[in-house]
């Protein structure tokens, strides 16, 4: 049997990343400074999330915004995210996250500066890997001290980027 960390729920993921990346960047924060340290760490996860976001494609075998809404089970199973879907159909997709364990958990852990790093940042690379035509717009979270993350998904128009 292989391991396939895939099939993980992803809050347990992220804590188990959380629980390794910590520990080393605060050493790398202290040594090279944060903001080298942050932007380092910024790029590397972003570029994962866009290739883990052309995996989920694949894996689903879709990679339409229908598709895409009705396969984020994992990221909210057992409560993670607690959301309220405001619209959900083959162009947009929006909804507003009024809860985030995962936020609450990077706290818990100590991590809350990084927590965007660990889990935000991805949302924007994860959905280009999975259709480059699909925008994303969000202009709060939760991480970041707001009192909800307002998500935003719709197609892009022919002839824009």
């Amino acid at each position: 049997m292989v391991f396939d960390p895939s099939k993980m729920d992803v809050i347990d993921r992220r804590r188990i990343e959380a629980m390794v990346l910590g520990p080393m960047l605060r050493a790398f924060q202290a040594e090279f400074g944060v903001e080298k340290t942050n932007e380092i760490a910024n790029t590397v996860i972003t570029k994962l999330a866009r290739e883990q976001g052309a995996e989920f494609a694949k894996g689903i075998g879709a990679n339409g915004l229908d598709d895409y809404a009705a396969n984020k089970e994992a990221w909210r199973r057992h409560g993670a995210l607690e959301i309220d879907v405001i619209e959900s159909d083959a162009e947009r997709y929006s909804f507003d996250v009024t809860r985030c364990k995962y936020a609450e958990m990077y706290t818990e852990l100590g991590y809350s500066d990084l927590g965007a790093i660990f889990s935000c940042t991805r949302d924007f690379e994860f959905v280009a890997g999975f259709n480059p035509n699909v925008n994303l717009e969000r202009t709060q979270t939760i991480m970041q001290g707001a009192s909800h993350c307002d998500f935003r998904y719709s197609m892009k128009k022919p002839g824009t980027t």
